[in-house]
């Protein structure tokens, strides 16, 4: 089998809240999404997706995967797509780094090798450790009383774990955690979610002035650093999140025993191959994860809850329908959710395939 048609399409996302606002003073209302479709001789078709939350978020960029095609296109063109290893290797001796950009191309391959063999992607993986992958559900900076009712919404809908987002200000994120999170009913979760907004000092006043209360301190500052040292006061769990960036930092944090949940986003990773091996390491160490992606429509959604069903269930802190925070699509079929957890599909490949109507014509298409 080979690769003998490669096509980048673009569509824009427009968020079903209107404006999401999150960390310091970051917001957006419409996410740029890519999605990549590799063809082959043997008449199978994958695709992967990668959609930033903003230009520039964790040093990726919408362009990126145009891009990298025109650059990795030459060297994979008549190569075999269920060699996903190989794939691999070729596209990061083609590109240094730039993983986000390589991840729809590697999510692709892997969507033909379960085609090519009759297995869901979530089999390839390892099998199912998790049916049903619980999920958490977003609420954006706004005014306490909307987050408040907003969460009483995404409760009636079945969610149980609630990402709280903060990170702008530091005083009013402190009133912002203190009205959400004695709201919580037993059984429910709740994450306050810096998305690396505050400063050292100012995340130190937070954890402090919210220490008699039970949730998940994620992501405070922009580097580890600086989040190892609010770590050394903070009472709360910590949850790190931007600076998951490959396998060198979880042995980091591994070895520092640095945060008590890694979040993995799998694009930020490089794709399923790098996050599988990322996910496998701190697993076997202890942590458990998170399997979620930067944004996403459908595609992404669907890679996502195969990285979830096969994580081990007790392992599996969270994951997310990003699916459902879009007005528009980028793929057809895909996961479903029930009671407020993502189920992974059955068909071979990832379980999707990409909405032509709604990505429009390809803004680039290689052949050979």
């Amino acid at each position: 089998m080979k690769i003998t048609r490669i096509r980048v399409y673009k569509t824009d996302l427009p968020y079903v809240g209107g404006t999401y606002a999150w960390g310091a003073g970051n917001a957006i209302t419409v996410a740029r999404a890519s999605v990549v479709v590799i063809d082959t001789d043997a008449g199978l078709q994958g695709s992967g997706e990668f959609t930033p939350c903003g230009e520039n978020y964790m040093v990726a960029h919408s362009e990126g995967v145009e891009a990298a095609a025109r650059l990795m296109a030459p060297a994979l063109l008549g190569e075999d797509p269920r060699q996903v290893a190989r794939i691999e290797r070729i596209m990061d001796h083609v590109i240094q780094d730039h993983g986000y950009a390589k991840a729809p191309f590697d999510a692709a391959c892997w969507d033909i090798l379960g085609q090519a063999t009759g297995q869901p992607v979530w089999m390839l993986m390892g099998g199912k450790l998790t049916e049903a992958a619980p999920m958490y559900r977003v609420a954006p900076q706004k005014a306490v009383d909307e987050t408040v009712a907003e969460m009483e919404v995404y409760r009636a809908q079945g969610y149980r774990q609630f990402q709280i987002k903060v990170g702008a200000d530091w005083v009013t994120d402190i009133d912002r955690i203190r009205a959400t999170v004695p709201l919580l009913k037993p059984g429910e979760k709740a994450m306050a979610d810096a998305n690396q907004g505050w400063r050292v000092d100012n995340a130190i006043r937070v954890a402090r002035a919210t220490r008699d209360l039970d949730f998940i301190l994620e992501q405070p500052c922009r580097t580890y650093e600086e989040c190892q040292q609010v770590r050394r006061v903070a009472e709360q769990p910590m949850k790190l999140d931007e600076c998951v960036t490959g396998m060198a930092a979880a042995q980091r944090i591994v070895a520092d025993r640095g945060a008590e949940i890694c979040c993995l986003k799998v694009s930020n990773l490089g794709g399923l191959s790098k996050a599988k091996r990322v996910r496998d390491f701190l697993i076997d160490n202890r942590i458990p994860v998170v399997s979620e992606d930067t944004w996403g429509g459908e595609i992404t959604s669907a890679v996502v809850a195969h990285f979830a069903a096969s994580t081990p269930e007790e392992y599996l802190q969270n994951t997310t329908d990003l699916m459902n925070y879009n007005t528009r699509s980028t793929g057809r079929g895909g996961p479903t959710t029930r009671d407020g957890r993502l189920i992974a599909p059955d068909a071979p490949g990832l379980g999707v395939t990409p909405d032509f109507a709604s990505l429009g014509a390809p803004v680039a298409e290689y052949a050979g």
